[in-house]
């Protein structure tokens, strides 16, 4: 998975236009059309493009097409891939009385009252409404990022900048994608159509959901715009439109394509599993936090994220209203970003029927059993390894994992817990020892041990005679190993990472990530991410707890119990003097981070 984010050297403005392929026809759906009389129009087809526009050729020249022959490609592509796959074809509007105009081009000539998507015809009708849906909504995201340095958490990486884009909502509000502005220092919004750029202030990232929230104060941005109406959960074969300021250009662009599957998608930045569209419209880099609308005008969804593979073509996905909505009004009940809940639990499908015989279901009953629940999760203390899982809140747990969603659909019984808000209460049918129990459990944000993100936080450390101690995160990782952490990290990390459960809420992987090179640790150099146990005989818990613990010792020895059975034993009064002289040769500002010193 890909996010749209622009890259640090964006496409030169000065650079020649390259040839442009385009279609034969563009058809418009997304307008609204007079009610048709008896004596309708008749259809006007699309003028010959001229010469000077590009065409893909297959070796043949095309024939020419008669007013029932038009055709839109996408609506071929479309017909020709679900055939191949087996589904029927989308329903298309054959309504519209005229929407073959050539792709870059307006048609001043039609007499129809179709209107490109858009474009405000002039002379249209009196009675035609606004073509929708309405772009002006749609802005420009500019942000300087100034990300912290994982591996040398004492200073930051060298700033850079991207463009994204964002849509305006009601209450003064902006939304757009959270990686769209992580570890900001500067956040700038322009209108379409606009030469200004208005300054911007981060109001809630939700890295979870992928979704940030922005406002600007200047009331000038706020004239001659409306905000975007949300619309309902769509469903298979609608079409849609992604609109926003992708790579390739410096105006507005849109793409459109149908919904080709509803299920539980993974997020990518929030590392996190959350109800998504997939759809063949194509999400490129600086289409991030665009709006993604329906056939009414109404936004649907949030481009976020696209497939990029070799095998795959225009596969894009878009956060979809439940968790917007849950966004926004999650930051309105609490006046913050709480996240989206979690049960807190592990579970196993129940697909097997001696499995299910072993642990007493009857044939009517079905579910998933739990195989671990987390310490810090509140169902920690009513929940029970090898409990079943009938029913969450009302609704019946299929042995697989799944729920009823919509006729003909089925999805993960996630999707009920994340429609929860955090602190609120869920009841819970379980299957324990043959017994039905029914709990009522309150749902809180999941806790692992090492965190998915920091929340814009700088990095944590604690330096003495030279070793630098840290908490291990999944940006540390990605730092220290690249994005491909997961195969390239040490495989004691990588367990704990995708297995290990915090056994409090304070419980940190501590790790020396590096020795910085004196005469005082010689023989130690090559100790590298490798993890804290115990300090002179006391289990490490977190970072905060393991600097206070060194900076209190009286004792001879300083010894740290690593993994391995490796330890590390300095004289504790040379080492904590050497240690002011190997910050001042790495310029090192402080031994310990801010947020270790109260």
């Amino acid at each position: 998975m890909k996010r749209g984010r622009k890259p640090k050297n964006p496409v030169p403005e000065s650079m020649p236009d390259s040839p442009v392929v385009v279609d034969d026809v563009f058809s418009v759906n997304d307008v609204e059309v007079a009610d048709d009389t008896e004596e309708a129009e008749e259809p006007v087809v699309a003028e010959e493009q001229p010469d000077s526009v590009v065409r893909r050729g297959r070796g043949r020249p095309p024939k020419k097409k008669s007013r029932n022959d038009v055709e839109n490609s996408d609506t071929a592509f479309l017909r020709r891939n679900s055939r191949a796959n087996g589904v029927c074809s989308p329903n298309f509007n054959n309504n519209v009385s005229s929407s073959a105009v050539p792709v870059g081009k307006v048609n001043n000539n039609v007499s129809s009252s179709v209107v490109p998507l858009g474009i405000i015809s002039e002379s249209a009708p009196p009675n035609v409404t606004k073509v929708v849906p309405s772009m002006d909504a749609v802005v420009k995201v500019f942000c300087v990022h100034t990300e912290p340095n994982f591996s040398l958490p004492w200073q930051r990486k060298r700033q850079y900048s991207s463009s994204s884009s964002g849509f305006i909502i009601a209450g003064r509000r902006v939304l757009t994608n959270a990686h769209s502005v992580e570890h900001h220092t500067q956040v700038k919004l322009k209108k379409r159509g606009s030469d200004t750029k208005y300054l911007a202030t981060v109001l809630a990232i939700g890295t979870e959901c992928d979704i940030a929230m922005l406002t600007v104060e200047d009331d000038e941005f706020w004239q001659d715009v409306s905000p975007v109406e949300f619309g309902s959960l769509p469903a298979l074969q609608d079409a849609v439109t992604v609109v926003g300021y992708p790579i390739g250009g410096d105006t507005i662009s849109v793409t459109s394509g149908v919904v080709s599957r509803i299920e539980i998608l993974s997020y990518v930045h929030g590392s996190t599993e959350l109800l998504g569209l997939q759809i063949d419209a194509a999400i490129n880099s600086g289409n991030s936090g665009g709006p993604a609308f329906n056939d009414k005008g109404n936004c649907v969804g949030i481009a976020f994220q696209s497939l990029k593979h070799e095998d795959v073509e225009n596969i894009g996905y878009v956060i979809p209203t439940p968790v917007i909505t849950h966004f926004i009004q999650d930051y309105e009940k609490n006046g913050e970003y709480t996240g989206f809940p979690s049960l807190g639990v592990e579970w196993q499908k129940m697909e097997n029927p001696d499995l299910r015989m072993a642990m007493g279901m009857n044939s009517n009953q079905k579910g998933v059993r739990i195989r671990r629940i987390e310490p810090t999760a509140p169902e920690y203390k009513v929940l029970k390894p090898s409990d079943i899982i009938l029913s969450f809140d009302g609704v019946d747990i299929a042995n697989d994992g799944t729920i009823p969603f919509r006729h003909g659909e089925r999805i993960g019984f996630s999707y009920l817990v994340s429609q929860k808000y955090t602190g609120e209460n869920a009841s819970v049918k379980v299957l324990r020892n043959s017994k039905t129990l029914v709990f009522n459990v309150q749902l809180a944000p999941h806790r692992r041990l090492i965190q998915a993100h920091i929340k814009g936080k700088p990095p944590s450390y604690f330096i003495i005679a030279g070793f630098v101690f840290t908490a291990v995160s999944v940006p540390y990782l990605r730092s220290e190993y690249g994005k491909d952490y997961e195969y390239d990290a040490p495989v004691k990390l990588l367990e704990k990472h995708l297995h290990a459960m915090a056994q409090t809420e304070d419980e940190q992987l501590v790790v020396i990530s590096q020795v910085l090179v004196a005469d005082i640790n010689i023989g130690y150099e090559e100790i590298v991410n490798t993890q804290v146990l115990a300090f002179n005989g006391k289990p490490v818990k977190n970072l905060k707890e393991l600097a206070q613990m060194v900076e209190k010792c009286n004792s001879g020895f300083l010894k740290f119990e690593l993994e391995y059975q490796q330890i590390v034993v300095l004289q504790t009064k040379t080492a904590k003097a050497a240690t002011l002289d190997i910050l001042t040769t790495h310029c090192i500002p402080s031994p310990v981070s801010d947020d270790l010193k109260t």
